[in-house]
């Protein structure tokens, strides 16, 4: 069974710093596109960052020079580091895998940014 579980929300000051990671189980991350989206209350799905099978990387223009992405291919993880955070940042995160048709989902994790 594919799971990708996230870990890492919670509740950060703005101008504080989060950092969310999602691991992969029964399914090998190095062979697919990886992305972290999110969702605040009322709005649509976005797309917050990319990386490739082969690290390369795609932002945002709301989160450029303030969020990275990487992943780790032994861990079988990806991260998402969020620098800088705003009230605008607040949302449900959500991990990504897409190849060739499949897509899998995590479950979510909140991210609150608030004084």
């Amino acid at each position: 069974q594919v799971q990708l579980v996230e870990s890492g929300g919670g509740l950060v000051q703005p101008g504080g710093s989060l950092g969310l990671s999602c691991a992969g189980s029964g399914i090998s991350l190095v062979f697919y596109g990886m992305g972290w989206y999110r969702q605040a209350p009322g709005k649509q799905r976005e797309l917050v960052a990319a990386i490739t099978s082969g690290g390369s990387t795609n932002y945002a223009d709301s989160v450029k020079g303030r969020f990275t992405i990487s992943r780790d291919y032994v861990k079988n993880t990806v991260s998402l580091q969020m620098n800088s955070l705003n009230p605008e940042d607040t949302a449900v995160y959500y991990c990504h895998a897409g190849r060739g048709g499949y897509d899998y989902w995590g479950q979510g994790t909140q991210v609150t940014v608030s004084s």
